[in-house]
């Protein structure tokens, strides 16, 4: 199998087509699906550095997608990692999180995993960093990579 195509873009760079189907995957699973009622829109997508990562159909329908933002210390987030469900096992967020870690380069990483894919991100260099929580009533667990990757 080829390795899907990844698109990169800030906000900018997104044409609104593109912006509503990204929005309405993230919405589609972590809203809907996930049954969690919370400010998906949380402002963080506008800011200039952050970079919208994804996978598309021949169609241009979004299969996957991530975030990268920059965290007021320096640091890199991962976030919003999402793959639409009739797309799923077939590794496509693995190749946004080779694609997300190629954009962080040697920047220390950050993210919060659902509990039950912590080994997934542990694959990529991510520990766990902190007590697991829940968020809208799913665990989760505070994940750091060191800078340069270690």
């Amino acid at each position: 199998m080829n390795e899907p195509t990844v698109r990169v873009a800030s906000f900018a760079e997104l044409d609104a087509p593109t912006l509503y189907r990204l929005l309405k995957l993230r919405v589609d699973v972590f809203v809907v699906e996930q049954k969690c009622a919370y400010p998906e829109l949380d402002g963080r997508d506008l800011e200039p550095e952050t970079r919208h990562l994804w996978i598309e159909d021949g169609a241009g329908a979004p299969l996957a997608y991530l975030r990268v933002l920059r965290e007021p210390d320096g640091a890199a987030r991962i976030g919003r990692v999402v793959t639409a469900p009739h797309a799923r096992g077939r590794g496509l967020a693995a190749a946004l999180m080779a694609a997300a870690l190629r954009e962080i380069g040697d920047r220390p990483s950050r993210l919060d995993a659902q509990t039950h894919v912590a080994g997934f991100y542990a694959r990529f260099g991510y520990r766990v960093a902190g007590e697991e929580y829940l968020d809208e009533g799913i665990p989760h667990v505070p994940m750091a990579r060191p800078g340069g990757g270690r």
